[in-house]
């Protein structure tokens, strides 16, 4: 039946039985030619036979394997090459890729990629005097751990500190004698040793012996000492029990000294000091022992008016400088002298031996080596640790009401008080080091409760998460666990409530800091607070790759900076070029260095620096501005005013929250402001975020405002106000300082007319109007400079200052040096190749410093447009506002000029020509 057939011979008749099958293709195939039996290849059976037709049954075997050659088979499954299986053998997994999945200058088998940005460990370095059993036995005992940051200002010796701590627990020489300099241990990365300037906070776990031999792990965290890299001093610090302040006996206090203190005092951490190169006061200020006890003093009694106390008693008996400078002064004549009859009497009734060797080597090299045996090794730091910073268990409390975020009457922040490893996993992640590959990272952290195994699936919280929004939640698996030793890394398979741990596997979603529990808790978990940085990034670069293609290679660069770097903020303008926001010129040339070599591996352009800027206002609102919604059915009215002095200040540092209670909040603004308790209770938010820099309160009157309905779009009103004080109107910078209030509000009764994507861009829109209307202004950072120099460079210190809108607000001498110290205010818009000029104006003989202190107004008018903007000239000072506004404008692809008509709505513009007419007839 031809039915049964297409037309090209397949049949597609109903599915028959195998022996009615058969019999079909027996009548319908009378010759071995047109046989449709199955190939042997598709045999099911794997053999020519299995299915063999009964017609067929008596054809030889040659003849059937003709007409199996003769078989039609379909395109599909016809079969042109041999299998891999059948070319290279069983077990072997062969991959086909076409040709244009993978770029040609990407290997189909790349090489293993390890990058040069690490210092190599020496042969035996690793090798420690306690074993790690003994190690992870001390760390679970929570009385015996000492959690501890090294802070202090730049060239102070932390670093080389951490390298005596180091010699006395590692089997390694950390003094090198030939180029006579130290190794400096912590010091990890390439780019730290050339410099010989610390970049990153590196963590070390040592078992340190206190006066009676009893040990103690102490985690120490060597930090930064550089005030552009101060985010890694917070980074520590939020880790640690207490700071270990060093300073250097001939400076003493300098700018970062006082930050560190301060800094410390802000996280509640107590600080222990360790005076540092006392020997510069014999070698290099040529001080008598008296005048050394009274340098050493004043450098106390400085810190200690720092944190409001003084250590030094009235009338006591100077035997500091009989048992302690005299001998050290005698010990450092003789040596320097190379009288050796004579030190090896002194060494001799101090109970110490030396090698004849020994007297033979150089003056330094011997001097380490007779300072090492006369002083022994570090049991008087291990004293002072465990005398004056608490232990893990006993400083839990005080560091979890300051840092969780949660209420404190749970029973996860009662596991965390206790440091209790049975109870709830809680890991606070403040750092990220990269693998060698730099292609992922690993989460450095401190376990307050719990234990973290390997293994283990965890929770990761990033700083957005609450329990109402889990939209920053990652689900992870803990693959590995080290105890991390600056240049080499422990591995261990879990770490107890109370350890600093290198953690692998959870790095993916984390950007800066980061809160691990365990999956399933039983009641709601909140995270750790964010760090608080005690300095801004304020200086901006533009960059952009080379080769335009390589853009998607920069952007993960870019990424991977933000992951490194705590307080690096990286994010893409309007017009599409890609910004670097950091501290200074120093931390901006780690970055691009770190970008170029390490995380993009692209050649990278960069713009010139330039500075962010704020938007504030200096009068009161001109007159009532408001704003209605597109569905003409709300209306806001809003004013625009300044803050009150050092409120705005007050509010950053965290001196007020509105997450206090209602009472606190009100005594706060009643007696340091003398706002009237209405006021205070009427405050709705702070802008742009919970402790932003701009207050928006409720000023209308219940007789004139529903104030039922008004509460209904509180929430939308506020995020109106944070969204506009976030982009201010002149150049899309933060706005700051300014009090904005509500004084009336129509709002619709139908809740469908009054939706958030109604009255968020409206109010938006009356925060702009507003602010317009209060007569604008930008405001600039500004760095305080501190500056060391000889006393005949002062003058030249004055010029370049001028030059640069800089001015001077003191210049004293330090007490004990030659030296005299010039502090200044420069703005930092200013400060880009101030370093070289200084030098070049010194001859090379003052060394400044540079911190953000503040912001201040730039001068002039930003929406004068009767100024004119020459290129190629100087602008005068009154005109810069306006040039920096248009400048920033054109950077960031928008117009010259503020359009009103964007903001303003058509009846405000009405009234806004009246109120100009009324004026010019008053005139």
């Amino acid at each position: 039946d031809d039915s049964l057939y297409d037309e090209f011979g397949n049949y597609i008749g109903p599915e028959l039985a195998d022996s009615d099958a058969d019999d079909s293709d027996a009548a319908a195939s009378p010759s071995p030619s047109q046989s449709r039996s199955p190939s042997p290849a598709r045999s099911p059976s794997g053999s020519p036979n299995s299915r063999r037709p009964a017609a067929l049954m008596d054809v030889d075997d040659d003849d059937y394997a003709d007409a199996a050659q003769n078989a039609v088979v379909l395109a599909e499954d016809k079969k042109y090459y041999p299998t891999a299986e059948e070319v290279y053998g069983p077990g072997v997994e062969a991959l086909v890729m076409d040709e244009d999945e993978q770029a040609l200058e990407k290997p189909i088998v790349a090489p293993p990629r390890v990058v040069k940005f690490e210092v190599g460990t020496r042969a035996g370095a690793t090798s420690t005097y306690a074993s790690t059993d003994f190690i992870l036995g001390l760390a679970s005992n929570p009385l015996l751990v000492r959690n501890v940051a090294l802070v202090g200002h730049l060239q102070h010796g932390k670093t080389v500190f951490m390298d005596m701590l180091v010699e006395q627990t590692h089997e390694v020489d950390t003094f090198d004698s030939e180029g006579e300099r130290h190794i400096r241990f912590t010091d990890t990365r390439v780019d730290e040793q050339e410099r010989r300037v610390s970049i990153k906070a590196v963590p070390m776990s040592l078992v340190l012996e206190s006066g009676n031999g009893k040990s103690y792990l102490c985690n120490i965290m060597d930090t930064p000492g550089h005030v552009n890299f101060s985010d890694e001093m917070t980074a520590a610090l939020r880790l640690a029990d207490g700071a270990v302040l060093v300073v250097d006996a001939a400076e003493g206090v300098m700018v970062n000294t006082e930050r560190a203190i301060r800094h410390a005092i802000q996280e509640r951490l107590p600080i222990v000091v360790v005076i540092n190169k006392v020997d510069r006061l014999i070698t290099e200020l040529k001080l008598p022992p008296n005048d050394a006890y009274f340098k050493l003093r004043h450098t106390l009694d400085t810190i200690n008016d720092l944190i409001s106390s003084c250590s030094t008693t009235v009338g006591a008996n100077r035997s500091f400088i009989e048992f302690i400078l005299e001998p050290l002064y005698k010990i450092y004549s003789q040596v320097v002298g190379e009288q050796q009859k004579i030190l090896e009497i002194t060494l001799a009734d101090l109970g110490v031996t030396l090698s004849n060797a020994a007297y033979k080597l150089n003056v330094r090299p011997l001097l380490r080596l007779a300072c090492r045996s006369i002083f022994g090794t570090a049991t008087g730091f291990t004293d002072m640790l465990v005398k004056n910073i608490p232990n893990v268990k006993d400083g839990a409390a005080r560091k979890i009401e300051h840092i969780y975020t949660g209420q404190q009457d749970s029973s996860i922040v009662d596991a965390m008080k206790k440091c209790d490893s049975h109870g709830p996993l809680m890991v606070n992640v403040t750092k990220l080091y990269p693998k060698p590959d730099c292609s992922v990272f690993d989460a450095f952290g401190r376990v307050y409760s719990g234990t973290i195994q390997t293994g283990q699936t965890v929770w990761v919280l990033g700083e957005g998460y609450s329990p109402d929004d889990e939209e920053d939640m990652t689900v992870k698996e803990v693959t590995k666990l080290w105890v991390y030793q600056a240049r080499y890394r422990v591995p261990i398979s879990n770490a107890p409530a109370g350890s600093w741990v290198l953690i692998e596997g959870v790095d993916a979603s984390i950007m800066k800091t980061a809160t691990i529990c365990p999956m399933n808790m039983d009641e709601d978990v909140y995270i750790f607070r964010p760090l608080r940085f005690n300095t801004l990034p304020v200086v901006k670069i533009a960059a952009e790759p080379l080769n335009p293609s390589e853009l998607p290679k920069m952007v993960e660069g870019l990424r991977k900076i933000s992951k490194s770097y705590p307080l690096a903020i990286t994010k893409v303008e309007e017009s599409g070029e890609h910004t670097i926001l950091g501290t200074g010129e120093l931390y901006l040339d780690s970055i691009m260095k770190d970008l170029r070599e390490l995380y993009s591996e692209v050649e990278v352009k960069v713009a010139d620096p330039v500075v962010t800027f704020c938007e504030t206002v200096v009068d009161t609102s001109s007159m009532k501005c408001f704003a209605e919604t597109p569905n003409k059915r709300n209306k806001i009215t809003m004013l625009a005013e300044p803050l009150e002095k050092g409120l705005a200040e007050d509010i950053e540092n965290g001196l007020v929250s509105l997450d206090s209670r209602q009472k606190e909040v009100t005594d706060f603004f009643r007696q340091r402001y003398q706002w009237d308790v209405l006021a205070a209770r009427s405050i709705w938010a702070f802008g742009p975020d919970k402790q932003g820099p701009n207050i928006l309160l409720d000023d209308s009157l219940s007789v004139e405002v529903d104030k039922n309905l008004l509460n209904a779009v509180k929430d939308s009103i506020v995020q109106g106000f944070q969204w506009g004080a976030r982009e201010g109107p002149l150049c899309d910078e933060p706005i700051r300082n300014v009090k904005f209030k509500i004084l009336n509000a129509n709002i619709a009764p139908e809740p469908l007319h009054r939706g958030g994507g109604q009255i968020i861009p409206t109010a938006r829109r009356v925060v702009y109007s507003a602010f317009l209307m209060a007569n604008p202004r930008l405001m600039e950072p500004v760095y305080y400079i501190e500056i060391q120099t000889p006393i005949d460079c002062v003058s030249a210190i004055y010029t370049v200052l001028s030059r640069r809108r800089g001015h001077v607000t003191a210049d004293v001498p330090k007490p004990g040096t030659p030296v005299y110290v010039v502090k200044a205010f420069l703005p930092v818009i200013e400060s880009f190749g101030f370093e070289t000029d200084l030098r070049y104006h010194t001859q090379g003989q003052a060394f400044c410093v540079s911190v953000f202190d503040h912001w201040a107004i730039v001068p002039g008018d930003p929406l004068d447009k009767g100024i004119v903007l020459r290129p190629l000239e100087p602008a005068p000072i009154q005109h810069l506002a306006r040039e920096f506004m248009v400048k920033t404008r054109r950077r960031k692809g928008m117009s010259e000029d503020v359009s009103i008509n964007k903001f303003f709505d058509e009846a405000m513009m009405n009234e806004l020509a009246q109120q100009t007419a009324d004026i010019h007839l008053m005139m």
